[in-house]
């Protein structure tokens, strides 16, 4: 399977977040807690707010990504962990299933 653009991938990013229903809901209901109008501008308070939310998703994000390449580099070069990973995670998986199976149903 060929690798998305790095273009590609950037827009698609962009597009889910700025479609994403979740930050209207999110600017509409907590927002409004943080403008006062007795502190200046309400554009100029809701801009401020909106770049400090900005700022902190984009570094929480690029810290994530950051890691995240590191440990599939790190996979990538030490294929051994890569099936321990993957045979523990699959471990893991089928005991939840276990659990879920085994588990009864509590009377509501």
């Amino acid at each position: 399977m060929p690798a998305d653009s790095t273009r590609k991938l950037i827009t698609m990013g962009f597009l889910t977040s700025a479609l994403n229903p979740k930050i209207a809901v999110f600017y509409l209901s907590v927002f409004p807690q943080f403008i006062s109008p007795e502190h200046g501008s309400l554009f100029t308070q809701s801009l401020i707010l909106g770049l400090t939310q900005i700022s902190v998703s984009f570094s929480v994000n690029l810290l994530i990504a950051l890691f995240a390449a590191g440990i599939a580099s790190w996979f990538v070069h030490n294929p051994t962990w890569l099936a321990v990973q993957r045979y523990f995670m699959g471990f893991v998986l089928g005991a939840l299933a276990l659990r879920l199976m085994l588990e009864q149903r509590r009377a509501a």
